[in-house]
């Protein structure tokens, strides 16, 4: 069996990394434990705001926009928002405690990586632009497979998620980067979440989607 089949498996692993990161993400149903009616964390989760951070990232403009939620109750989950996790300073140790969790997902080739510092960081925004058939297709492809494989491989040991906005994903490519890495291509192919999407209205609401699984399962997914 490869390592890659055993990746679903790896529960410590995944425990590890919920307890490296419970300090960065709080579940926004831990706010029930502080006042908050369960009612209005259902309508936060209905806009795609599933973390106590997202709430810190969002204005209060915008939160007042989501049905049913007034501005003073925008102010009470802005103020428990702070007391649970804290949006203010912080010193150069603890944010280099933050940036220690970063890790670099291998693009298949070393002198990409070598340009890129490593591969692509986690924890990013990171954008490839170029001409038609200059590979970004392939590059992502890379990616999914990559970042399925141990650290040590140049991956994270976790599964990645595929917003295909142009009817270019295939998954035969990914049974073929899977079989040059000596992968498993099925169990490839099933660690990869897959939507097509069809608007720029429907990406977002896939997005939204995916912002609550990411939640739900912390530490599971590592490339989108």
């Amino acid at each position: 069996m490869s390592e890659l089949e055993q990746v679903p498996d790896q529960e410590t692993d995944v425990q590890e990394s919920e307890e490296e990161e419970e300090l960065f993400y709080t579940e926004i149903d831990e706010l029930q434990n502080h006042g908050i009616n369960s009612s209005d964390i259902v309508k936060l989760k209905s806009a795609g705001i599933c973390t106590v951070r997202a709430i810190h990232m969002t204005t209060r403009r915008n939160l007042c926009k989501i049905k049913g939620l007034s501005e003073a109750k925008v102010d009470k989950l802005k103020e428990t928002a702070s007391k649970l996790q804290s949006a203010s300073f912080m010193t150069g140790t603890e944010f280099s405690q933050v940036r220690s969790k970063v890790m670099h997902i291998s693009t298949g080739s070393k002198t990409l990586d070598s340009l890129l510092g490593g591969g692509i960081p986690t924890m990013s925004i990171t954008e490839a632009f170029g001409e038609f058939r200059t590979g970004k297709t392939q590059i992502a492809h890379t990616l999914c497979v990559v970042a399925q494989l141990p650290p040590s491989m140049g991956g994270t040991s976790g599964k990645a998620a595929f917003i295909d906005t142009e009817g270019t994903f295939r998954p035969e490519r990914i049974k073929a980067i899977a079989a040059r890495f000596g992968i498993d291509q099925e169990a490839a192919l099933e660690n990869i979440l897959f939507a097509r999407a069809f608007t720029s209205e429907h990406q977002m609401e896939l997005i939204i989607e995916l912002t609550a699984r990411f939640a739900e399962e912390r530490g599971v997914y590592r490339l989108l």
